[in-house]
């Protein structure tokens, strides 16, 4: 039986700080498919229960209270509209309305397009959000535009508009990250020192390579996420930064910009090798996740599954520096069985 000494707060604080917890900080993040068949198969009555099963250090977020103008059902407060998409065995929503794909300049999106504003949210209920929550990490604001982007504009025309548009994407990229930054600073103003992990994400890679250049990074992104990042680390939270793919080229830059933590070390990709990973990046970044969704937890043996957590443990977690959980939401394909051993085997073992 593993004994613990800590709460979960105290054991994400433990890594993040290069200390040694009592163990490794569990995280989870799954499909609601997913999470209602573990939930039916352990017999728990809700997600809470479910988490303290799995022995996962769960976190609490802080979320101010949307009170501006009214948005349509399935729609966001950027007139983007959503659709299930079913894929056999759940549902994402997808974005099927973009209501910036038919503008063709700049000047046209300044004429008749209207922005978000961080007065649309009520943020005066955050504190009460937190107060019987000090064992846990809390996690608060953030940002993603370029994912909003993608979804004003459509996805190809998107990058489309990076080489035929920068001037296009820089406005829209400026009000959303400056919706991003408001919107993080207010909720930092009401619980001063309390948040603990703000993500500043952007996913950059596919399964061979990057999908912007470097130039194309160090332009339209990385400025602004340095912004963020001096945002958070000014309030003493750790910048968890997320990106699926093969991102390893775009690292170097995304450190010297501060980020602490990287999410989710998606291993099976090109160039992301854990052993590398740990070697080259080990005593500046936090790796999160790791656990491979795509083959071993969805298609793999228990005894696969069991293998890679100890070898995750072995490589990323020597001498310490990594939170475990799966690259990506574990889906409903995946065998309860397999997501079972992932936690058991995790929690049970030693820290390196």
């Amino acid at each position: 039986m593993t004994k613990e000494t800590m709460t979960p707060r105290e054991r994400w604080l433990a890594v993040l700080r290069r200390q040694k917890p009592d163990r490794v900080p569990l995280d989870y993040r799954a499909t609601p498919e997913l999470t209602q068949k573990l939930m039916r198969h352990l017999g728990c009555r809700d997600r809470t229960e479910l988490l303290q099963h799995l022995h996962v250090d769960a976190a609490i977020y802080a979320r101010p209270r949307y009170v501006g103008p009214p948005v349509s059902q399935n729609a966001d407060v950027f007139g983007c509209q959503f659709r299930n998409v079913n894929y056999g065995t759940g549902a994402y929503p997808e974005c099927v309305y973009h209501p910036l794909a038919k503008l063709q300049t700049l000047a046209e999106i300044e004429r008749s397009y209207t922005w978000p504003d961080p007065d649309w949210w009520d943020y005066s209920e955050i504190p009460r959000q937190v107060t019987e929550w000090e064992r846990y990490p809390v996690w608060g604001g953030g940002s993603e535009p370029f994912l909003i982007y993608k979804n004003l504009r459509g996805e190809e025309q998107a990058y489309v508009d990076m080489i035929l548009h920068p001037e296009m994407v820089h406005h829209c990229l400026d009000k959303l990250y400056g919706l991003c930054y408001e919107n993080t600073r207010r909720i930092y103003e009401q619980i001063p020192g309390k948040v603990m992990i703000t993500p500043v994400a952007e996913d950059l890679g596919s399964q061979e390579g990057l999908m912007y250049s470097l130039e194309q990074i160090g332009e339209f992104f990385l400025p602004w996420m340095k912004r963020m990042i001096e945002l958070a680390h000014q309030e003493g939270a750790y910048v968890f930064y997320h990106s699926d793919g093969a991102i390893r080229k775009v690292l170097p830059c995304m450190i010297e910009v501060g980020m602490d933590i990287l999410d989710p070390v998606q291993w099976r990709c090109k160039g992301m090798d854990r052993r590398a990973l740990k070697r080259d990046f080990g005593d500046k970044l936090i790796f999160h996740g790791a656990v491979d969704n795509q083959y071993t937890l969805a298609f793999g043996s228990t005894e696969e599954v069991r293998r890679e957590v100890i070898d995750n443990f072995q490589i990323l977690g020597q001498a310490g520096g990594y939170i475990l959980g799966p690259c990506h939401n574990i889906q409903p394909v995946s065998p309860i069985e397999n997501v079972l051993v992932m936690y058991e085997t995790a929690y049970h073992q030693s820290w390196l």
